[in-house]
This record gives C-alpha cells, sequence and structure tokens, in this order.
C-alpha cells in the first residue's frame, strides 16, 4: 500500500513509517513539522503541508496515489487543552475534518486514526475494555472522543472504512536507535525520568502519594512504539481485507506505577534518579490500563515488547546518546 501518514514527522509517527517500510509498504509523510522532526523522516518523502491546506492535502493524495491514511497529527497536551481549548478543537477536530473531506474528494476510502485512552475520562472499572463509558474530562479527550463520532457518521453516509485505535502510554524508542522519542516541552514520564538520571533537569516530581493504588501513585500502562506501529499496520490491512469499521483499546494489560517506573530506570541506567513528591495534580485518575484482548483477536496482533524494562531500556538508550 502506499499510505499518507499524517504527523509521519512526530514520535509516534515516525516508528509507523519504519514500520510500514519493514512491512512492504510505501510511507509518504504529510506534517507540517510544528512538532515533528525532519531528520525523522527516513523511510519514504516528506510533503510538508498543514491539514488546514485543503488544496494541498487533496493534491497530495490524488498525485501519490494514495491507497490509505494513518492519522497522527493533533495537538496532546492535555493541561494546555484546558487552558486553551480553542486550539484543540481546531486543529484535532476542525483539521481532522478537512482531511476526511480531502479523502473523500479523491477517493480515498481507508483512514486509522489516532485516538486515546482520554475519551474514557475516570473509567468505571480497570482493565479497561471497549464497552466501558466514554465521558472525558478534559478538552484534549473530548476531541478524540468527536473524531470518532465523526468517522462513524462518515462511514455509514460515505463508505468509510476506518479504525480508531486508543493508546494508553506510548513508551520506548526504535531498538537500533535511529528513531526515538523527542518533545518540547517534555511531559511524558519515562523520558522525564531518564533526563532526570542523565542530570539533564531537576528532580522528577511524583504529583500524588495518596492514590488508592499499592504504593499510592498513580498506575499507567505503557506499550511500547514499535508495538503501536504494527497494530496500526495490520489495522490497515484489515480494512482492506473487508474488516468492519471499529474502535479498539491498545496497551499490554498491566499497569506500573510513577515509583516502578522511576525503579525501573534505575535498574536500567545504574544511575540514581532524584524525585520530589507533590500534591495530586487535578483530572489524573488513579489507574489507567487497558484490556487490549479485543484488539488481539481483531488484529491478530500481541504486543511483543512485555518486559517493561526492556521497554525502558530501548528509551535509555536513545536517550542517553
Amino acid at each position: 500500500m502506499r499510505v499518507l501518514v499524517v504527523g509521519g514527522a512526530g514520535y509516534i509517527g515516525s516508528h509507523a513509517c519504519l514500520a510500514l517500510a519493514e512491512a512492504g509498504h510505501e510511507p509518504i509523510v504529510y506534517d507540517n513539522l510544528e512538532e515533528g522532526h525532519d531528520w525523522a523522516v527516513q523511510w519514504g518523502p516528506l510533503i510538508k503541508g498543514d491539514l488546514a491546506d485543503g488544496e494541498t492535502l487533496r493534491s497530495a493524495i490524488s498525485d501519490r496515489q494514495i491507497d490509505a491514511v494513518i492519522h497522527f497529527a493533533a495537538y496532546a497536551y492535555v493541561g494546555e487543552s484546558v487552558t486553551n481549548p480553542r486550539k484543540y478543537f481546531a486543529n484535532n477536530v476542525g483539521n481532522t475534518l478537512n482531511l476526511l473531506n480531502a479523502m473523500l474528494d479523491t477517493g480515498a476510502r481507508d483512514i486509522i486514526f489516532s485516538s486515546s485512552c482520554a475519551t474514557f475520562g475516570v473509567p468505571d472499572r480497570v482493565p479497561i475494555d471497549e464497552s466501558q463509558p466514554q465521558a472525558p474530562i478534559n478538552p484534549y479527550g473530548e476531541t478524540k472522543l468527536m473524531v470518532e463520532k465523526i468517522l462513524r457518521w462518515y462511514g455509514e453516509a460515505y463508505d468509510l472504512n476506518w479504525m480508531a485505535l486508543r493508546y494508553f502510554n506510548a513508551a520506548g524508542a526504535d531498538p537500533e536507535g535511529r528513531i526515538g522519542e523527542s518533545h518540547d516541552p517534555e511531559t511524558h514520564l519515562i523520558p522525564l525520568i531518564i533526563d532526570a538520571a542523565l542530570g539533564k533537569r531537576g528532580p522528577v516530581k511524583i504529583f500524588g502519594t495518596d492514590y488508592p493504588t499499592p504504593d499510592g501513585t498513580n498506575i499507567r500502562d505503557y506499550i511500547h512504539v514499535l508495538d503501536l506501529a504494527d497494530a496500526h499496520i495490520k489495522g490497515l490491512e484489515k480494512l482492506k481485507a473487508g474488516a468492519s469499521s471499529q474502535a479498539l483499546n491498545l496497551g499490554i494489560g498491566r499497569g506500573y506505577s510513577v515509583r516502578e517506573v522511576i525503579e525501573s530506570v534505575a535498574r536500567v541506567s545504574g544511575r540514581e534518579v532524584p524525585f520530589e513528591e507533590g500534591p495530586r495534580r487535578p483530572g489524573d485518575p488513579p489507574e489507567l490500563v487497558a484490556d487490549p484482548s479485543r484488539a488481539i483477536s481483531t488484529l491478530d496482533w500481541e504486543p511483543r515488547y512485555t518486559d517493561f524494562d526492556e521497554i525502558v531500556r530501548t528509551a535509555w538508550n536513545w536517550h542517553s546518546r
């Protein structure tokens, strides 16, 4: 397949391009490089363009004879979405509509959408399966849920084939060190802890030590970025083979607390990790862990990186370089 990877110069998008190329497909990156990096585009051409530019989008899809689209491009800082929701709705929802309309105008009908466990808000129970109610507690999660709803209606009206893959926490890096995570500002826990261990920043902050969890810190499900990438490819291949449009949860099905992540980085790096304890952040659920069983059965997919220290080691090798 010739696949337009929207946001393909970013963290997860670039790993998806790597996986697409290794699976024999042709990734074509569409990215405005606002948050992506040109050095991460290594497995196909880069079309520098913005999702707000419908004409460039339509030309990219038609001129390159695109078979399918993977859509990663979104703003993803939860706190910023609360203070500046107009930015998030304009880009994450409005610009996604531009992409979907460009697809319809050019005859492209298959899309994998990068969604999020943030659509669930505070879950009723853990692990979280697809039957749980979706009740976002921030504008970022709301934008992802709105796009899921748009996809469903576009599918019914226009025969658009889609899958929405709800990530839990993407982690790790290409084991060969070709690409990895690079955000500014960095908000993800594992890179923050690694930077603290490397002395690149001060002590990492633990937000809340009184959660109803075994060690009092909140728990998250971390899935290796290449396992996420693999799920996208399998999703596209299933859509092409006639699979139903649907939303799926992607994780490994086990959670790790903030303290456990700090301990893992210390083991992998052989360094002490300085940290400070503080109060909870508003809106942080105590525990978010996926039930990935439907994704495993639907996609014929299974996470390969299930040892947490191994996930952390790939991240450590990337960041320590």
